[in-house]
């Protein structure tokens, strides 16, 4: 029985991968399509600038403000106590479609070149109404790639329709990823002690960044403010104990919007450098760097006339802060390498050794966006279709998670979660 097994997972694993390969072959056809139609070939946004004047630098100043601990223990002894990872993923009763299960509206999605190797679905009765964003896995969070023993992907999602007072709700998916034929799911909200401790509110943001290090989870906030980052404690995760749309205390217990988890934010980092503070939008992790950092890039129009600014901060060293940024005295982050880049509607952006990789999304009149390969000396992308197009990417992946034990990026794009090798994506852009 276990041979047969292991021949039908080696059969249906050959399938998807001649399906992913056959879906790239259409995909690439349209483009040539798209392409052709195009009366001018994308430019290359040419190398990065680096910022090394202090009005630059000083600008992208954090402070890091941490919920107090009595907060914290008020609320943890109010809702019982936390549980870890494992007991999340346990109770993980949602299946992720394959790619021979997605439609063809969704597999629209999916990049034309480098092409995806790994492609699952979401399902629509779970998500409709909610805006897929940032991507991150246990990759991030510890170098074996493993949480424990567990394979992890976390994706954040965000509240886009319904009632008013839900709008811009977070919250992200726990998908357990020890089988990658068969990834299953649960939901956790995303939360923000208030009064002391005694009660709770949901972010409302659009979780287009997100990073889990060590023990912790960065997010990206845009919920009002100065906020530019909320921190999570992934072992104060804490179970829901009333079913229903409400969130916080109610009558009976806690409730989080429907999602069987929440977690409580431990802290947050608040835009310090004045009126030219950039927002974070996007965040990934760089493990190639002496110590780990969070590299940043900020929002920009779709057609505006200025770059983005890319940057990154330093995680601390210091046992006793694990998973926070390196702060000085006075509680402030200062950003230890910093560009900007002529590219426009910047959505995603990951850095390894000396290169710097960021999508644009799709733009009027294009299905497909775009992903740079970028470093002080110049730029790289892919090209497509017949007049040679750099529109091969996906349509709108907002953040991008290297999974360096694998060697493979994970993002999603539209409501497709895909992967693909690093290496595929510096030989597209050679």
């Amino acid at each position: 029985m276990r041979h047969r097994g292991r021949h039908r997972r080696r059969r249906r694993g050959r399938a998807l991968r001649a399906f992913l390969t056959g879906t790239a072959l259409a995909l690439t056809a349209a483009a040539t399509m798209i392409s052709a139609s195009q009366a001018t070939v994308t430019d290359g946004p040419g190398a990065l600038k680096p910022l090394t004047a202090s009005a630059d630098t000083d600008a992208l100043r954090l402070t890091e403000d941490p919920v107090p601990q009595a907060s914290l223990d008020r609320l943890a002894s109010e809702m019982g106590r936390p549980v870890g990872v494992g007991a999340v993923l346990s109770g993980a009763d949602r299946t992720l479609r394959d790619a021979v299960d997605c439609t063809d509206t969704e597999r629209r999605a999916l990049p034309v070149s480098p092409t995806a190797t790994r492609a699952y679905c979401w399902n629509t009765d779970e998500t409709e109404g909610w805006q897929p964003g940032a991507v991150t896995t246990s990759g991030d969070a510890d170098d074996d790639g493993l949480w424990g023993a567990h394979r992890v992907i976390l994706s954040g999602w965000s509240r886009s329709a319904g009632p008013a007072a839900d709008r811009g709700l977070a919250r992200i998916a726990f998908v357990d990823a020890a089988n990658l034929n068969r990834l299953t799911y649960t939901w956790a909200l995303l939360a923000v002690p208030v009064d002391g401790g005694r009660d709770y509110r949901g972010l409302v943001s659009h979780v287009s960044g997100m990073v889990w290090y060590q023990d912790k989870l960065l997010v990206t906030a845009d919920d009002g403010g100065r906020t530019a980052l909320y921190v999570y404690d992934m072992n104060r995760i804490h179970r829901a104990t009333v079913t229903g749309e409400a969130i916080g205390r109610v009558p009976g217990g806690w409730s989080a919007h429907g999602s069987p988890y929440v977690l409580p934010a431990v802290a947050s980092y608040r835009l310090s450098g004045g009126p030219n503070a950039p927002h974070p939008a996007t965040v990934s992790l760089d493990r190639s760097t002496a110590p780990d950092s969070l590299v940043a890039g900020e929002w920009t129009l779709d057609d505006g006339d200025r770059g983005a600014r890319l940057w990154r901060y330093a995680f601390d060293t210091d046992p006793g802060r694990v998973g926070l940024l390196a702060t000085d005295a006075a509680g402030r982050v200062r950003a230890t390498e910093a560009y900007r880049t002529k590219l426009t509607g910047v959505r995603g952006v990951l850095a390894h050794e000396s290169a710097w990789y960021v999508t644009r999304a799709a733009g009027a009149g294009e299905r497909q966006g775009t992903l740079w390969r970028q470093d002080t000396d110049g730029s790289r992308a892919a090209v497509c279709g017949t007049a040679e197009s750099h529109s091969c990417w996906g349509s709108g992946t907002e953040s991008l998670s290297y999974w360096a034990a694998t060697g493979e990026v994970w993002t999603q794009s539209g409501r497709v979660l895909f992967a693909l090798p690093l290496a595929s994506i510096d030989r597209s852009a050679e």
